[in-house]
C-alpha cells in the first residue's frame, strides 16, 4: 500500500443498512413463524476493503468478495466448510456467483433445518434409475440422456444429496439445500459402472446403488469388484435390495405365516451380511433398503423395526419426502427412458403443504 495511502470507510448509506441487518439478526425471531433469509444489501462503489468481513452479528457476517472468489472458498473460509456455499447463496436471494465489490450475507447458522417456509414445507425428490445405455427403453436411459439429465441438474444448481445426509434431514439434524435431489439406482447392472458412474463422477454427484444378493456376478450384473471400485470413490453408496427380488407382500404357494416370515428376515439379513463382507472394508455400511418393486407390508416394516439396524426404507410411490415423512415409506419417482428433459424437470421441482403446527427449530 503507498505511503499515506487509507482504505476508504464504506458509503454512509450501506454502513447505516449494514448496522440495521446487523441489528435485525441479532433479535432472535418468534417461534412460530421461521425466519426470512436476510435481505441482501446492495453495493455502492466504495463499499469497502474487497476480500473483507465489514460487519457480524450473532447470526450473520457480511464479506465483500474480492476477483476470483467463489462460493466455495468463502464458505470454506469464513463458515467453516465448501460444503455450506449453497446457503450464501440461498441468503442472497438465488446468488451463484460472487461479484467483486458487491457484499454477500454469510449466515453463521441455517435456520431452517425442517425446510418450512411461507410457501410450504420442502419435499425432497428421491429419483429412482435402473439400467443405462443402448437404445432407449421404458427401463433404459440412454448414455445421452443421463448425461442432459445430470448435466440440467448441476446448470439449474440442483444440489444432488447423499441419501445419508437426507436420513439426518428426517432426524432434524441437517439442513438441506432447497434444490436438493437424491439419485438411486435399483437392481445392480453392468452398465451402471460402465455408463452412469463416470457421469455421476464427471458432475461429483453423490448416488445410491440398491443391488439385490442373486443378481451379482450375472451376464448383466455388477460384479463385487466393480462395486468395490465405486464405493471407494466416495461418491457411490451400495445399499440393500433383497437377495432374490421377490416381492416382499406375495406368500409362495403353500407357504405358512411362520415360514413367510422367516422369508422376510433371510430377505432383510442376508443382502446386509453379503455387501458388508465383501464391501466392508471400501467404508459400505448397510442400514438402508429398497423393497423388491417398492413394495412393503405391515409384516416388512414390522420386522424391520424388530432387527433395529435400518434407518430408511424406500418405495417407488411418486412424490417429494418433506421432513415429516415417514423414514421406512419414503417416496421414489422413477425416470424412465421414454421421457423427455421437460418430463425430467417436472420429477425434481416439488413443494409440499407445510404441515399444520409445525414450526423450525
Amino acid at each position: 500500500m503507498p505511503p499515506g495511502h487509507r482504505p476508504r470507510a464504506p458509503h454512509a448509506a450501506f454502513t447505516a443498512a449494514l448496522l440495521a441487518l446487523l441489528t435485525a439478526c441479532g433479535t432472535p425471531s418468534p417461534p412460530a413463524a421461521p425466519p426470512a433469509p436476510p435481505p441482501v444489501v446492495a453495493a455502492p462503489a466504495d463499499a469497502g476493503p474487497l476480500g473483507q468481513v465489514v460487519g457480524r452479528g450473532e447470526r450473520l457476517l457480511v464479506y465483500v468478495p474480492r476477483a476470483g472468489d467463489t462460493l466455495a472458498d468463502i464458505a470454506a473460509r469464513h463458515l467453516g466448510s465448501a460444503e455450506r456455499a449453497w446457503q450464501i447463496a440461498e441468503a442472497n436471494g438465488d446468488v451463484w456467483q460472487p461479484v467483486p465489490g458487491q457484499p454477500l450475507v454469510l449466515p453463521l447458522a441455517w435456520p431452517r433445518t425442517l425446510g418450512v417456509g411461507s410457501d410450504g414445507a420442502q419435499a425432497v425428490p428421491i429419483l429412482c434409475y435402473h439400467r443405462f445405455g443402448g437404445p432407449p427403453a421404458r427401463m433404459n436411459i440412454t448414455a445421452a440422456h443421463f448425461e442432459a439429465q445430470m448435466q440440467w441438474l448441476a446448470t439449474n444448481h440442483y444440489q444432488v444429496v447423499r441419501l445419508s445426509d437426507f436420513a439426518q434431514f428426517l432426524a432434524g439434524r441437517r439442513a438441506l439445500p432447497r434444490r436438493s435431489v437424491v439419485i438411486t439406482i435399483d437392481d445392480g447392472y453392468e452398465s451402471v459402472y460402465r455408463q452412469a458412474f463416470p457421469v455421476l463422477r464427471k458432475y461429483g454427484f453423490p448416488a445410491t446403488l440398491f443391488v439385490y444378493n442373486d443378481f451379482v456376478g450375472s451376464r448383466d450384473g455388477l460384479s463385487w469388484p466393480q462395486m468395490d471400485e465405486m464405493q471407494r470413490s466416495g461418491l457411490i453408496d451400495v445399499q440393500a435390495h433383497s437377495k432374490s427380488h421377490r416381492n416382499l407382500v406375495d406368500h409362495l404357494a403353500g407357504e405358512t405365516e411362520a415360514a413367510y416370515r422367516q422369508r422376510i428376515e433371510l430377505e432383510l439379513r442376508l443382502p446386509r451380511l453379503l455387501i458388508e463382507k465383501n464391501l466392508g472394508a471400501a467404508g459400505a455400511r448397510v442400514t438402508q433398503y429398497a423393497y423388491p418393486y417398492g413394495d412393503a407390508n405391515d409384516a416388512v416394516l414390522s420386522t424391520m423395526r424388530r432387527d433395529g439396524g435400518w434407518a430408511l426404507g424406500l418405495t417407488v410411490d411418486p412424490g417429494g419426502n418433506p421432513f415429516y415423512a415417514a423414514p421406512l415409506l419414503l417416496k421414489r419417482t422413477m425416470v424412465y427412458g421414454d421421457q423427455d428433459l421437460d418430463e425430467f424437470r417436472t420429477r425434481v421441482q416439488m413443494r409440499a403443504p407445510a404441515r399444520q403446527g409445525a414450526v423450525e427449530p
